[in-house]
């Protein structure tokens, strides 16, 4: 399936450049060209792309290997006879590896829960034989927390389990699952639990719908040669649908894992890596290295390369795992 689709890709690519071409010598022939109006059009996306990505990640890298602290003078490590000085601080720093952990905790307890329920609800939403009514209003409502700002549901679940008073505190109280108000935040294994809550509620839906798009993507013919050899919903899951949606689950894993490495906004908001460092992400240490008082930019770009190459060695393994074998 996927190999007709790059057939198809290119031969639309390839009709549609001959096509141009042949435009380009007719207005060429007139005496007026339009080839270089393409080029003005995307001047704006190139400027903002060099100033704004590609000159920020050399500088990055630039700054990964000097001894740059604020706004005094700079001198690369190289001339200081250590070049890989601000790495081995990083590395050997208790608090980064404490950070690259809750990153990974953060993310595994989110991911599981939001893959668990995208896949039930594409199944639920794309079967053949159980027509759900009002589907347009549940995927709507499933995606929309996607489409809120992080740091307003983070502010927004802060307020909630607000200590003393709060409306889960209040709420359980009156249920009397609980006798006097418990503090959330400061306590290590709810506060984690909350912000991975979160996180899986702001993508679940986003999810769905990119796995959804991936089964109204297979061709429907192979569904209907399996109901009509009598395979039940299950085998039709797990034996059509799961096995076709192999490219998209890979770039659903990659892009989650990009995501949930490098959070920052939900933890940050909520309670800033409280209590005692155990929601304290990489990124958000990036962050406090480089300008919560400290401002050694030198050592924030070391570790910002560092999550960078941990981030690309986890996506090309997922990538490797997911490939199929021949």
């Amino acid at each position: 399936m996927l190999l007709q689709i790059v057939i198809y890709l290119k031969q639309f690519i390839n009709t549609k450049r001959k096509d141009y071409i042949m435009t380009a010598k007719v207005a060429k022939k007139g005496g007026f060209s339009y080839a270089k109006y393409g080029y003005l059009f995307i001047i704006p996306f190139v400027v903002v792309f060099l100033v704004f990505h590609l000159y920020p990640t050399f500088r990055t890298v630039l700054l990964a290997f000097t001894d740059c602290k604020g706004l005094g003078n700079t001198t690369l490590n190289f001339l200081q006879g250590d070049i890989f000085a601000n790495f081995k601080k990083i590395i050997s720093d208790p608090v980064f590896t404490l950070s690259l952990k809750n990153t990974a905790i953060l993310w595994i307890v989110n991911f599981i829960p939001q893959i668990f329920f995208a896949l039930l609800f594409t199944a639920w939403f794309t079967s053949r034989r159980n027509k759900i009514k009002g589907q347009g209003f549940f995927k709507v409502v499933f995606y929309m927390p996607n489409i809120i700002t992080s740091a307003t549901i983070a502010i927004l679940f802060n307020c909630l389990f607000a200590y003393p008073v709060g409306p889960v505190n209040s709420l359980l109280q009156d249920l009397g699952v609980i006798e006097k108000a418990y503090d959330f935040v400061a306590h290590p294994t709810s506060a984690r639990l909350i912000i991975s809550f979160i996180q899986f509620w702001m993508w679940y839906g986003y999810t769905m719908i990119t796995l959804i798009s991936g089964v109204l993507g297979i061709n429907p013919e192979i569904f209907e040669a399996a109901e009509i050899d009598g395979a039940s919903d299950w085998d039709i899951f797990f034996q059509i649908t799961l096995p076709n949606l192999k490219s998209i689950l890979t770039y659903t894993l990659i892009t989650s894992l990009i995501g949930g490495l490098s959070m920052y906004d939900i933890p940050k908001m909520f309670n800033a890596g409280q209590p005692m460092n155990t929601t304290l992400t990489t990124s958000m240490y990036i962050y406090n290295k480089a300008f919560s008082g400290s401002y050694l930019y030198a050592q924030a770009s070391a570790a910002s390369m560092i999550l960078f190459v941990l981030i690309g060695v986890c996506s090309i393994f997922v990538f490797l795992s997911m490939k199929d074998q021949k």
